[in-house]
């Protein structure tokens, strides 16, 4: 069916793609049993995959969600490499990595925990954690077996040496913060006190005590069996009446991250139920014959193979029913009458380009996701792309062929359960139900096509109607222009950045822990290594001015604290000054540092002094008040970009800046993906949909989509970060579905009007797309009841796509398009095809002849044909296999005799009402021809009812250079 536009036609891509799908479809139709056995046999095959589930498992969080070559990955190699640990002299602060841990935080219960009742109970806790012990074979492991250590003693927690010290006087002891002198060193508070309320440095009251315990990080397996014990036993069985108490450790968070799939595994059994429950309800048929409840459930199951097929081959090598309803709409629309083979073929031909476009935008954008620095997004794509492009082929090889075996049976007007035949009347007599459950195999008679639903009759008579009114356009304009400007004003509201508690689900314990960790101990935040990582001459003045510069424009920074600031040059100084050194000299320099690092054995693992040369060094800066991601993302572009600035070469190194680093990628990736990906869709819509100005408002539909998404998204309190931008890149695809349907529906039916061809798109596809949506909904919704973050955020984003999707391809697409006499497919005068032209000769001469003699034009019929039975009624010459009711055929004309089977209907007009009454022509009737010798000669025919068989006074004579039927 070619399309031509006025000066825009673009079919050459469109046009034999449809035609070798038309011939694809009967060739399925042919052999169905093939194509339905083959995709069973080949899931089963791909589906052993999952037998490596197990060891494919990929949960680690800092590998899925931080940025694959991240800067702060490469820092940290560069740290690793030039400042390994001192396991006998332990320090937290120099940590490359989070370190292993287990950890609590006492909140007290009144206004001050610095009290000697609630420090008794901590006491009590701290001792239940250094006794914990678990067996390892024949092995004890203990946490003095295991413990971090300096100079051989375990790590101790400062604030509980204070409190021995002081016993019952801690109350009155003034404590001075963050520091407090105990002894001979001073203790920095600022990690293990919070909620503190000062008086001139002095704690006045605190709210919050937190303890760690740091293990050896040599042998792993040892140390997460002494974590995972922890976590059993801590706190139960423990009556605390002046503390609440939040525990964690190192390895909770990957923990609850790979519990989520616990909780979301019901749901997701949920959801499907729910899928198939809804597809078989929206495709039920009062018609016993013409039920669809198993193509729907086929359709689902379809679906189901497709998931199993594309996960088991990824598992080998190292969702949706969407089309489901699109292919039964076209199926629905075909003859009745005719070879179920013909039927999947014109299916195919209606349904294969505008599936194909879809499959193609969905599969391509997220292929193009894998261009992201984020393997869990990575991960996402290539899973779910490989998922739709086995969907889109098991629909239309498993799912074709199913629909061709329940043709054969709907041909065979057998009953859909029973699948024993049933008459297609109701016999005298019988009941409502019986005609409901036992009759079956009614089709519309003028049409020759199943029925028509009574949503898609909404559709045509009400929805489109009320949609293409002038006041209504205005409407819909007005409502798009509110819709757009809430989007863009949520845009530049949205929030950047995954906040890692949110890995864990809302009810865990971890979540607890990093709630009082923010409330009470995000005034002191991560503590940073500057590192200078090339050789420097620190004993030059000159050089070292220009570090110094450096230093006071980190300490400069908002967030950084001045007076804590760890630097073993400033030390070594200070060494060199008491001692008498000139260290302005090299050889002064290095041949004394080796002697003050020994003696400063923390600084020795400060610097890399090898083979007299000193290849790197690092200081410490302290870092205030971070506690929300932008914060954390405003730390970073800070330290970097002063870094950067510095002519000593620099790098800044914090192991929190691994998760840190999407701030740096996350924006400009998202526009990167979202810009060739829509790129990419505007190509393949100018290819395939006849019309370029249409092509570019899928494109805008697109982008129109995604800008709502996101700014809704941010006004529904859900982040910029790789949850998000996975479901982002989903928001492209299924953006796409809603209006790539709408679009190539408008440009390919031949209404001569803008606003007819809008009615006539949303008749054919409004139904099938608004099941896709609802489908797709229903199938999220019940994620909304997840305790998980990553799942709510998902059924939200999910939600306003589909939602946001729906309403572009429902309402504002088809308005938009009539507004655009181009996209309406209407012929300019002499520019037609002679097809076009035939068709327009056939309709638009028809002339009605009323009562009161005056003429009114009326379309009669449009472009429909009708098969014969297999027997032929003129002896002499064989019938054609298929005639049209006005054609240019003599070559079957005998005697001014035209052969018409028996099969074929007739029509006449009632001229009261102008409705179209079919009439069947008993097996020996010969409808006559009547032409005058013109007409003859221009080999236009002139169909004449017999009016032995048609008889009826208001039966109109049809008077044109064509058709006339009394």
């Amino acid at each position: 069916m070619p399309v031509n536009m006025a000066g825009c036609t673009t079919d050459c891509v469109e046009k034999p793609i449809s035609i070798c799908f038309q011939k694809f479809g009967r060739f399925v139709g042919t052999y169905p049993w093939w194509f339905f056995i083959s995709p069973l046999f080949i899931s089963a095959v791909l589906g052993s995959g999952f037998y490596f589930l197990e060891d494919r498992e990929a949960n680690d969080i800092e590998d899925q969600f931080t940025p694959v070559n991240g800067p702060a990955k490469l820092e940290r190699q560069f740290v690793q490499q030039n400042f390994p640990q001192n396991d006998s002299v332990f320090s937290n602060q120099r940590l490359y990595t989070d370190g292993v841990y287990a950890s609590f935080i006492a909140v007290s219960r009144s206004s001050n925990i610095l009290t000697d009742a609630a420090f008794q109970e901590i006491v009590t806790l701290d001792r239940k954690v250094k006794e914990l012990n678990v067996s390892m074979g024949h092995e004890v492991l203990t946490f003095e077996g295991l413990c971090a250590r300096r100079y051989k003693k375990c790590i101790p927690n400062k604030i509980l040496d204070i409190h021995k010290y002081y016993g019952d006087n801690l109350e009155t002891t003034e404590l001075t913060f963050p520091f407090f002198r105990f002894g001979f060193s001073y203790i920095f508070l600022g990690y293990s006190v919070g909620g503190v309320n000062i008086n001139s440095s002095v704690i006045k009251s605190a709210k919050a005590v937190r303890l760690f315990y740091f293990l050896k990080e040599d042998n792993r397996s040892r140390t997460d069996l002494w974590l995972n014990e922890f976590l059993k036993v801590f706190p139960s069985n423990l009556s605390l009446n002046f503390i609440k108490v939040t525990h964690s450790t190192s390895l909770s968070r990957q923990v609850e991250f790979e519990a989520n799939t616990k909780d979301v595994i019901p749901l997701f059994s949920i959801t499907y139920v729910i899928a198939i429950a809804f597809s078989i309800l929206s495709c039920l048929r009062f018609d016993c014959v013409r039920n669809k409840v198993w193509v729907a459930a086929f359709g689902v199951f379809s679906a189901g193979l497709a998931v199993l097929s594309s996960f088991g081959m990824m598992l080998h090598i190292g969702i949706g029913v969407d089309d489901m309803f699109i292919l039964i709409s076209c199926w629905q629309q075909t003859n009745v009458h005719d070879r179920v083979e013909t039927r999947l073929s014109n299916t195919y031909k209606e349904a294969a380009i505008s599936i194909t476009i879809t499959t193609l935008t969905d599969v391509l954008a997220f292929y193009i996701g894998l261009m992201t620095p984020f393997r869990s997004v990575r991960s996402f794509c290539l899973y779910t792309s490989t998922s739709i492009l086995f969907c889109y082929i098991y629909s239309i090889t498993f799912f074709g062929a199913f629909l061709v075996l329940n043709g054969r049976r709907e041909n065979s007007n057998k009953h859909w359960l029973t699948c024993k035949e049933v008459p297609e009347e109701c016999p005298v007599g019988q009941s409502k139900w019986y005609e409901l459950c036992c009759v079956g195999g009614a089709y519309d008679p003028h049409t020759g096509t199943e029925e028509v639903q009574p949503m898609n009759h909404f559709f045509k008579k009400y929805y489109g109607p009320f949609l293409t009114k002038s006041w209504t356009k205005v409407f819909v304009i007005v409502l798009y222009c509110i819709y757009l400007i809430i989007s863009i004003y949520g845009c530049f509201q949205i929030q950047e950045g995954i906040d890692l508690r949110n890995l864990a689900a809302d009810d865990s314990y971890v979540v607890k822990y990093y709630d009082n960790e923010k409330a009470y101990f995000s005034e002191y935040g991560p503590n940073i290594m500057v590192v200078i990582r090339r050789e420097f001459p620190y004993w030059d003045e000159k050089y070292m001015s220009d570090l110094e510069t450096c230093i006071e424009d980190f300490k400069n920074l908002s967030f950084i604290e001045k007076d804590i600031f760890t630097s073993w040059i400033k030390s070594y100084k200070y060494y060199g000054y008491h001692t008498k050194l000139n260290l302005s000299t090299e050889d002064i320099f290095k041949d004394n540092l080796d002697r003050f690092l020994r003696f400063y054995s923390d600084f020795k693992q400060d610097v890399n002094f090898t083979n007299n040369s000193i290849y790197a060094s690092r200081f410490f800066i302290q870092t205030v008040n971070i506690s929300t991601a932008l914060d954390e993302m405003n730390m970073l572009n800070k330290l970097r970009e002063t870094a950067q600035k510095c002519p000593v070469p620099l790098l800044v190194y914090h192991p929190a800046f691994i998760y840190h680093d999407q701030y740096a990628v996350i924006v400009s990736n998202t526009i990167q993906n979202i810009a060739v990906t829509t790129a990419v869709m505007l190509l393949i819509s100018l290819l395939l949909i006849p019309n370029p100005l249409c092509s570019l408002w899928v494109t805008f539909s697109i982008a129109s989509v995604i800008v709502g998404v996101t700014g809704f998204m941010a006004l529904w309190d859900v982040n910029l970060d790789t949850i998000s931008m996975i479901i982002l890149v989903v928001c492209i695809g299924f953006s796409v579905d809603f209006s790539a349907h709408i679009s190539y529906a408008f440009v390919s039916n031949k209404k001569p009007s803008a606003n007819e061809k809008a009615v006539e798109a949303l008749f054919n596809l409004g139904y099938p797309i608004l099941q896709g949506a609802v489908s797709t909904i229903l199938g999220v919704v019940v994620l909304s009841a997840s305790k998980n973050y990553i799942f709510r955020t998902f059924f939200k984003i999910m939600f306003l796509v589909i939602f946001f999707g729906l309403f572009h391809g429902l309402t504002f697409i088809p308005v938009f398009l009539t507004f655009f006499d181009i996209c309406s497919g209407t012929p300019a005068k002499n520019k037609s095809g002679p097809e076009e032209q035939a068709m327009r000769n056939h309709t638009n001469n028809i002339q009605v002849n009323s009562k009161d003699g005056e003429l009114k034009e009326r379309e009669i019929y449009d472009n429909h044909n009708f098969q014969p039975d297999n027997h032929q009624i003129c002896q002499s010459q064989p019938c054609s296999a298929i005639w049209m009711v006005t054609g240019n055929n003599h070559n079957h004309v005998q005697d001014n005799h035209m052969c018409v089977a028996s099969s074929i209907p007739m029509f006449r007009v009632d001229c009261q009402t102008y409705e179209v009454h079919m009439y069947t022509p008993s097996d020996d009737t010969m409808l006559k021809v009547k032409c005058q010798a013109k007409q003859c000669l221009e080999s236009q025919n002139c169909v004449l009812g017999n009016s032995n068989h048609i008889q009826d006074s208001n039966v109109c004579t049809l008077n044109g250079s064509d058709l006339s039927i009394l």
